[in-house]
C-alpha cells in the first residue's frame, strides 16, 4: 500500500485534516481528520510502501499493545483510507 503523494495533512482549526494538493478549493463534504494514532501512522508511513506489519510496527513500539491489536488497528485504518482513495493497494 502507498499513501498518494497528493494528498498532504494540514493543521486547520486545531484538527489535522488530509486535504488533496493541487485543488483549487476543497470539497468540505469529505472531510477527513485524523486523530493523534491515525497522524502518527501518517507521518510514519507517508512517501513509502508499506504492509500492515509496517503500520502495526509503529503502533507496538510506541504505544507496546499487542500485535494482533496493532495489526487489527492498522488494518482499519488503511481500509479507510483506501475507501477514500486515497491509499493504493
Amino acid at each position: 500500500m502507498r499513501i498518494k503523494d497528493n494528498y498532504k495533512v494540514r493543521q486547520i482549526a486545531g484538527e489535522n485534516l488530509i486535504v488533496e494538493q493541487g485543488k483549487s478549493q476543497a470539497d468540505m463534504t469529505k472531510v477527513i481528520s485524523l486523530n493523534s494514532t491515525a497522524l502518527l501512522l501518517w507521518n510514519a508511513l507517508s512517501g513509502k510502501d508499506f504492509t500492515i506489519a509496517d503500520g502495526a510496527a509503529v503502533l507496538t513500539g510506541r504505544f507496546g499493545i499487542s500485535q494482533e491489536q496493532a495489526e487489527a488497528d492498522v488494518r482499519r485504518w488503511a481500509e479507510t483510507l483506501v475507501r477514500c482513495g486515497i491509499v493504493s493497494e
